[in-house]
């Protein structure tokens, strides 16, 4: 079995800045001791997105450092709120796909792959042509694997239209590629909890460390945000099957009690 931990929207801010008087890195250091406290032995931690809140070098370097320690491999990923050239000052050794941040590994009968949906100025999503001949190569000879791919933005409708008009540009081709392989997607970006399927491609979705956003139907902005327990997923990942768990941490350093009921 492999075990993966994956978080997104860390949003670190720079010190002394808060985010509705959250503070970024302390919610992200509790999710981390949280998660390595009961998941230890995890063979890989993927970051799946708007890392820094406003892509600065200052908020970079102390996600760099808070990270530095941890025991197992970590994959560092782009979200909207990311910007290319501060992070790869701070993370050098991150992945270079003709100048993205996308990468892949196999695990077991599984082929994880990383895109970066980054779209500089904007919030919505894309994967440009380079972007897609990128991930065709990845998806090719696949020595019998499925792919799981994890990208922040979301290729599907999930129900909020501030979020949905965000949504990832080139969802239906990236759907189009998966959906013939069995592919099983991963991603960010809306702050929520949720799963679905679109095209015959199940996914699923992350909420963050931080801040969330509110289950609204019906508004259209969508920098709402409301404080929720931060979370994470643990993916667990066997011969032909993944499941996926959603963890909260209930309270800033929460770590138990754990008991019989």
């Amino acid at each position: 079995m492999t075990k993966l931990l994956v978080m997104s929207d860390l949003h670190v801010t720079p010190e002394g800045a808060r985010i509705i008087g959250l503070d970024p890195l302390e919610r992200l250091r509790a999710t981390l001791d949280h998660a390595m406290s009961r998941h230890g032995d995890a063979d890989l931690l993927v970051l799946c997105g708007d890392l820094a809140h406003r892509g600065d070098a200052e908020s970079y370097a102390r996600l760099a450092a808070l990270l530095d320690p941890l025991p197992l491999p970590v994959v560092t990923m782009l979200g909207n709120h990311d910007r290319r050239g501060p992070f790869r000052a701070a993370f050098p050794g991150a992945p270079d796909a003709g100048g993205f941040v996308q990468s892949r590994r196999d695990a077991g009968d599984w082929r994880l792959i990383f895109l970066d949906s980054l779209d500089e100025g904007s919030a919505a999503g894309r994967l440009c042509d380079e972007r897609l001949a990128w991930l065709d190569g990845a998806l090719a000879d696949p020595d019998g694997r499925r792919p799981l791919v994890f990208v922040h933005h979301p290729p599907a409708d999930c129900g909020l239209p501030g979020m949905d008009a965000i949504r990832l540009a080139e969802g239906e081709a990236l759907l189009d590629r998966l959906a013939p392989l069995g592919g099983h997607l991963v991603c960010g970006h809306v702050h929520r909890t949720a799963s679905g399927s679109a095209r015959g491609v199940p996914w699923a979705m992350l909420k963050s460390p931080c801040h969330q956003a509110p289950l609204d139907f019906e508004t259209a902005d969508s920098s709402l945000s409301i404080d929720e327990p931060p979370g994470y997923g643990v993916i667990l990942l066997r011969p032909g099957r993944v499941v996926i768990h959603h963890e909260d941490v209930l309270a800033k350093g929460w770590t138990g009690p754990v008991g019989r009921d």
